[in-house]
């Protein structure tokens, strides 16, 4: 028996290395049944625990390894134990335990000879205490602290932590690129592999925040892009729902807004039990999609559970109530959430865009005025693309209100710009709408209707549907171009997918291979954007595209192979890439699709090889279609009982 137990126990513990959280769990409890673990293999457990989704257990088998380490003597490891038992309850919003615990840490600390890693952790948390209640000096004061520590400790973990929290503090001062420049420095550490599942997760979690913080959504969707690839490289989920709510928020500035509602809602699920905090911004997340897609029903309900969870809906909540056209109630609603959040500088930042366009609409011109001014000097401070952005679309708006169309245009002409930049297509598509007016106003109609025409397709691409109608009126229709949920209607659907990669990341390193998926990605969106494609879904290395027309989606299939063969020419590498299509009917699902026909469009990108564009007879049956294709071939497809055939058609 006694054999027995010490392989299963052996096993667990390699499960755990492997990140196996299922299996490790399963093994380690069975083990602890047949002989109470010691506290080391507690420790184990309750990693295991808590990535597997059961944080009760993790929290159970903390308090037990607590208690196992005072039994040995080790009062540090100890208090380590207890502070993790306290964080676990501070971030469920059970304030009371989590000082219980947290007071019981540093009492052991106090008994403590020297200096040990528990001393460096318990710096790290009082250092995020204090970064929520706005005491920037002393969390700074903390980080750096546990950062020393880490350092005389060796301790890795403790010393990228002390930095990016120190990195933080520093831009709640003010100091950004000092600042910044910590969080890079510590976020690399994290998707290099340097640290634990746990700190890694903990240290993408705080570099998106300060991102969204400053808008810097370039930054976020490259670190979103790096963690992602890491998560997949060691078989990691990390944070269970939190990383999750954050590359929704990712996903959704970039325009993929079912994927990012999909994670969101995913998000929430997790987090109940994990991390009430960010529960709340998940469903604030899946709310701002519903709002922007016109599920005006939706949006309120997810705001007000958000609400229910001690989190402010804002500024989703007054954009909801400007949409159902209550011009007073929006405006009273963003004045007091700025008056709310006026002791933070970054806080008024994810506020003051909203509290201009309502201001517009009321026409409380210099309110908005004073708005503009101070959303200026906020891209002024902090430089990045998306704030600057802003600034300039929400003076570009004061502008055409004020009369000045030739100022107007050429401001509203640099928002666009610097929104293209970032890679926001709804913040595009609505700048361009802007700048037409702006056209409009100074005499140039086919310049706004080039504009309008150009924003109103982004629009219907992305699922904006109030934002569609609305132009659509602009340009003299009814009103009614948009696609609606549930309608269904003809595309064709594009899938494609990396094959080969591992051989590749093994010549090139992380490092260049983060570089080059970065490249993959952005080249692929820009020419699925050129030729009219709207981008469904895309995780992890492939894209789920749909096309109005066939013709369009071949061009763009054989404009990627293309791209990709050239990249390989002059740079010696690029990823192989197999592309499937189908041309079918399918129910629009909001921002997704449903059907037989999308499962067959996967099916048939999974059988291509690398570098061939595999497509349904369907799909190329119509006219326009100026590329050679091979002989037709006739295959099943997994799970489905009729045979199709399929051609690649010839690229090269």
């Amino acid at each position: 028996m006694g054999q027995l137990v010490n392989e299963t126990l052996e096993m667990g513990r390699d499960a755990v290395r492997r990140h196996d959280w299922d299996k490790a769990t399963d093994l380690l409890r069975a083990a602890d049944a047949k002989r109470p673990l010691v506290a080391d293999d507690l420790v184990c457990l309750a990693e295991a625990a808590w990535f597997a989704g059961d944080p009760d257990a993790a929290i159970a088998a903390r308090e037990r390894a607590h208690a196992g380490f005072l039994a040995q003597g080790d009062r540090g490891r100890a208090a380590e134990m207890a502070l993790m038992v306290a964080s676990d309850h501070f971030d469920r919003m059970e304030i009371a335990i989590g000082n219980g615990w947290l007071g019981r840490a540093r009492r052991l600390l106090e008994s403590v000879d020297g200096e040990c890693a528990a001393h460096g952790l318990q710096a790290i948390i009082l250092a995020g205490m204090a970064h929520q209640n706005g005491d920037e000096k002393e969390a700074r004061r903390q980080a750096k602290r546990a950062r020393e520590i880490g350092e005389r400790l060796n301790a890795r973990s403790l010393e990228v932590f002390g930095l990016q929290l120190e990195g933080a503090a520093l831009v709640g001062l003010g100091e950004l690129a000092s600042g910044m420049a910590l969080i890079d420095e510590a976020t690399v550490a994290a998707v290099c592999g340097e640290l634990d599942p746990y700190t890694t997760g903990v240290v993408y979690c705080v570099t998106i925040s300060v991102c969204r913080d400053l808008n810097d959504w370039r930054r976020a969707g490259e670190w979103t892009d790096a963690a992602e690839r890491w998560c997949s490289r060691e078989g990691v989920s990390v944070f269970p729902g939190v990383c999750r709510v954050h590359r929704a928020e990712v996903m959704h500035v970039r325009g993929s807004w079912a994927d990012a509602e999909r994670e969101a809602r995913r998000a929430c699920e997790e987090l109940r039990r994990y991390n009430v905090s960010f529960a709340a911004k998940g469903l604030y997340e899946v709310g701002e999609v519903r709002r922007r897609v016109g599920d005006r029903e939706g949006a309120l309900e997810a705001f007000r559970q958000a609400r229910e969870l001690s989190f402010m809906p804002e500024p989703g909540m007054s954009l909801l109530r400007l949409m159902e056209g209550d011009h007073a109630a929006a405006q009273a609603s963003i004045k007091r959430a700025l008056a709310a959040d006026g002791s933070s500088r970054l806080n008024r930042l994810r506020l003051l865009p909203a509290a201009a366009e309502i201001g517009l609409a009321a026409g409380d011109r210099d309110g908005v005025r004073a708005t503009v001014a101070e959303l200026a000097e906020a891209a002024a401070r902090y430089g990045t693309p998306a704030l600057d952005a802003a600034a300039a679309y929400a003076l570009g708006r004061l502008q055409v209100a004020d009369g000045d169309a030739e100022a107007a245009a050429a401001t509203l002409g640099h928002a666009v710009e610097r929104w293209h930049e970032v890679g926001a297509p709804y913040e595009v598509a609505r700048a361009r709408t802007a700048l037409a007016e702006a056209y409009r106003a100074a005499g140039d109609d086919s310049a706004a209707h080039l504009e309008w025409e150009s924003a109103k397709a982004a629009f219907e691409r992305l699922g904006a549907i109030p934002d569609a109608e609305r132009v659509d009126r602009l340009l003299g229709g009814t009103g009614e171009a948009a696609t609606r949920a549930g309608q269904r209607v003809t595309r064709t659907f594009l899938f494609t997918d990396i094959v080969g990669s591992t051989p590749l990341i093994e010549a090139l390193g992380d490092e260049a291979w983060e570089e080059l998926i970065r490249w993959h990605d952005q080249a692929l969106r820009s020419v699925f954007d050129r030729h009219g494609g709207k981008q469904v879904r895309h995780t992890g290395d492939g894209f789920f595209i749909a096309f109005d027309d066939s013709v369009p989606a071949v061009e763009a299939a054989v404009a990627v192979q293309r791209e990709l063969a050239a990249h390989r020419r002059a740079h010696g590498f690029a990823p192989q890439v197999r592309i499937g299509m189908h041309r079918a009917e399918a129910a629009v699902r909001g921002l997704d699709y449903a059907g037989i026909g999308v499962h067959e469009a996967a099916r048939i990108g999974a059988l291509a090889e690398g570098g061939e564009i595999l497509v349904s007879c369907e799909a190329v049956s119509g006219p326009g279609m100026r590329y050679p294709v091979s002989q037709p071939r006739t295959v099943r497809l997994k799970g489905f009982a009729e045979p199709v055939r399929l051609v690649s058609i010839e690229w090269r």
